[in-house]
């Protein structure tokens, strides 16, 4: 873990790159010391359908969602989620200056008990965290 999901409105493939956005996310969540490398997980989806603010077709968001396994402390979480948020403010700085955009990041814990997994990416990584 962690699972990140970015939720963005469908406006937003014309101001940024998003496949290259969750790469730079990933690479941030990596940086943090705090997340596996095999459990690292980013995808997007785009919303076709949004109505933001005063539902002027202008404004766009990007809604960042972290998940992941509970264990880690406050501070911990703290500081990682500031680190993926910084990451992410950083690469859409250009296009927020130039657009109306609403960024956010929520980060929540999953209850191990009521998650279970499995899986071989670890199996078939070269640097597998362990």
């Amino acid at each position: 873990m962690p699972h990140i999901t970015l939720d963005y409105s469908a406006n937003m493939e014309a101001r940024t790159d998003i496949a290259a956005l969750c790469r730079h996310l990933r690479q941030a969540a990596a940086e943090t010391g705090v997340f596996p490398l095999a459990g690292l997980r980013v995808r997007a989806f785009a919303a076709s359908h949004v109505s933001i603010a005063d539902g002027e077709e202008q404004h766009g968001y990007i809604d960042i969602s972290i998940r992941l396994r509970a264990g880690r402390d406050l501070s911990t979480r703290k500081r990682a989620a500031q680190m993926v948020f910084d990451a992410a403010q950083a690469f859409l700085a250009p296009a927020m200056q130039q657009h109306s955009i609403a960024l956010s990041l929520e980060m929540r814990d999953i209850d191990p008990e009521l998650s279970p997994k499995c899986g071989t990416i670890r199996d078939h990584m070269q640097k597998a965290d362990q």
